[in-house]
C-alpha cells in the first residue's frame, strides 16, 4: 500500500512516460537524439531530486519511492538518465551539495585522483556521458573519501554504446577542475552498491514490460483458430514469466526498503542475483511467445531485452553479487546464519 507521496510520484512518473516515451522517441534516442521534451517534464515536475532532502531543494523522498521511479524506467525503457541523477543527486546531498540547475548528471567510475582540487583519470563506460553535463565521483582520497562535483570535458571524451544503444563513454580527466567536493564518510564502493540496487529496480521494472507485452500478444495471435494464449503450453510459458517477474519485483522493492532502513548489504546482493536469474528465463520465453516478429526492429520487444541484457551485467553480476552472498554467510559462521537471514544482515 503506498503513502500519499509515493502515490503521488507513481501516478507521476507514469503520466509522464506514457504521454512521452513513444516508439518514436526510443528509436530517435537510439540514433543519438536527445529527448528534450521527456527531460524537461521529467525535471519540471522534479522526479530527478526525489532523495534530495528538501533543505537542498528536493523532493526529501525514500529509497522506496525511488524504486518506484527506477522501475517505471525500465518498465518504459525511458531513453533518459533519471536513475543516474537521482543517484548522483543522493550522493551530493550527503557532502551537503546541491545539484546544479538546468544539469543532466552521470556517475563517473574507475580510479580517479583529485590533488589541489582538481580531478585526474578515466572513467569507463560511463551511462550517458555524450549527454551529461556533469558528472558525481566518490574519491577514495587517503585522509578522507570525497564527494565531488564536476563538468564534462567534451573534448575527452569517446562515446560507445552497450546492446540497447544507450551512450556508455570513456570520458578522460586530466587535471581538470571541480566545482564542488566535500569530505564524506563512505568509499567508491557505496556507489557500486547503490548502483546494483538501482538497475535491480530498473530490470524488474523492464521484466513486468515483457509480461504485459507477452500476455497482449498471445491474447492477439491466432493460430489454428483461436488465440495462442488458450494453449496450454503457452499459459504454462506466461505463468512461469509472470513469477518470475512478481519475484523480481518483490526482491527490488525489499532492497529499496531495506536502503531505508540501514541494513541493505543482504537485500541488494539477493536483488541483483534475483533479477540476474530472471532476465535469462523471461527474455527468452517472451521471444518464445512472440515468435520470429520479436526479433525484428520493428516490434517493440526487444527495446525491453536488450536493456535488460545490458543492465543484468552493471554493478556486478548475478554470479557476482551470489559469490558475495556466499562469502559473507561463510564468514559470519554457522551460529549466526539463521539470525543474518532473519535481520536482514551479514
Amino acid at each position: 500500500m503506498l503513502n500519499e507521496t509515493s502515490q503521488l510520484l507513481s501516478d507521476t512518473v507514469e503520466k509522464i512516460f506514457s504521454d512521452h516515451v513513444t516508439k518514436k522517441c526510443i528509436i530517435n534516442s537510439e540514433k543519438g537524439e536527445w529527448p528534450k521534451s521527456l527531460w524537461t517534464e521529467v525535471v519540471d515536475n522534479g522526479l530527478n531530486l526525489v532523495l534530495v532532502p528538501e533543505e537542498l531543494g528536493g523532493v526529501g523522498g525514500t529509497w522506496l519511492e525511488a524504486g518506484i521511479l527506477f522501475k517505471a524506467i525500465g518498465k518504459y525503457q525511458a531513453p533518459i538518465p533519471l536513475a543516474e541523477n537521482i543517484v548522483a543527486g543522493y550522493l551530493l546531498s550527503l557532502g551537503g551539495i546541491s545539484l546544479p540547475e538546468k544539469s543532466i548528471v552521470t556517475i563517473l567510475g574507475g580510479e580517479l585522483t583529485l590533488k589541489d582540487n582538481k580531478i585526474s583519470g578515466i572513467s569507463r563506460r560511463t551511462p550517458f556521458g555524450s549527454s551529461a553535463t556533469h558528472a558525481v565521483a566518490i574519491i577514495n582520497d587517503k585522509s578522507s573519501p570525497k564527494v565531488i562535483l564536476t563538468t564534462i570535458p567534451q573534448d575527452s571524451l569517446s562515446d560507445d554504446k552497450n546492446l540497447a544503444l544507450e551512450s556508455r563513454s570513456n570520458i578522460e580527466f586530466l587535471d581538470h577542475a571541480v566545482m564542488n567536493y566535500s569530505d564524506i564518510s563512505f568509499t567508491s564502493e557505496y556507489i557500486f552498491k547503490i548502483g546494483a540496487l538501482m538497475r535491480s529496480c530498473q530490470i524488474a521494472g523492464g521484466l513486468e514490460s515483457l509480461l504485459v507485452q507477452s500476455v497482449r500478444y498471445a491474447n492477439e495471435r491466432v493460430q489454428f483458430g483461436r488465440p495462442i494464449a488458450k494453449f496450454q503450453a503457452i499459459q504454462q510459458e506466461l505463468a512461469v514469466l509472470a513469477t518470475h517477474v512478481a519475484a523480481s519485483g518483490v526482491a527490488a522493492d525489499y532492497a529499496a526498503m531495506s536502503m531505508d532502513d540501514g541494513c541493505e548489504d543482504l537485500a541488494i546482493a539477493s536483488a541483483k542475483s534475483r533479477v540476474d536469474d530472471a532476465v535469462s528465463i523471461c527474455a527468452s520465453i517472451a521471444h518464445q511467445v512472440h515468435g520470429a516478429i520479436g526479433f525484428t526492429y520493428e516490434h517493440g520487444l526487444h527495446f525491453s531485452t536488450r536493456r535488460l541484457w545490458s543492465w543484468r551485467a552493471e554493478y556486478g553480476s548475478g554470479s557476482f553479487w551470489a559469490k558475495s552472498l556466499g562469502e559473507k554467510a561463510v564468514a559470519s559462521g554457522s551460529k549466526n546464519f539463521w539470525s543474518s537471514i532473519t535481520s536482514g544482515k551479514l
